[in-house]
């Protein structure tokens, strides 16, 4: 299975959790501008999971990121009309391919794992 998502949308550690959980997972980052790989949208049947936030959400957290890193200028990853036009973006992506579409926002990675961890049991007939 694969996560995609923009920055800041915690697609590391889900799949490190989901890892842990024996889920092979891997994410692609979406960087407006630049390609997906191709493997991603030639590969058979994978699971591919768009992750999401609120643009708002997002900044603070990419303030945050940059501050831990001591980079406090103002660019476009913090800018709140570039933000929301990349999250806009990526959602557009997420519905042409048709790919299920998790918003962060207010879940916990472990939530959002446990979501994904249905989807998967929903496509291999486990779920109803």
């Amino acid at each position: 299975m694969v996560l995609v998502g923009v920055s800041r949308t915690s697609k590391t550690p889900t799949c490190l959790y989901l890892a842990n959980r024996g889920i092979k997972a891997a994410n692609v980052p979406f960087v407006p501008g630049v390609p997906l790989p191709p493997e991603l949208t030639d590969a058979e049947r994978p699971l591919i999971v768009g992750l999401t936030n609120d643009p708002e959400r997002l900044i603070q957290l990419r303030r945050n990121r940059l501050s831990m890193l001591h980079h406090d200028e103002t660019t476009e990853y913090t800018d709140l009309d570039a933000v929301r036009a990349e999250v806009r973006e990526a959602r557009r992506l997420f519905a042409e391919h048709h790919w299920q579409v998790i918003d962060v926002t207010r879940r916990s990675i472990e939530e959002t794992a446990a979501t994904i961890m249905k989807l998967l049991a929903r496509r291999h007939g486990l779920l109803e």
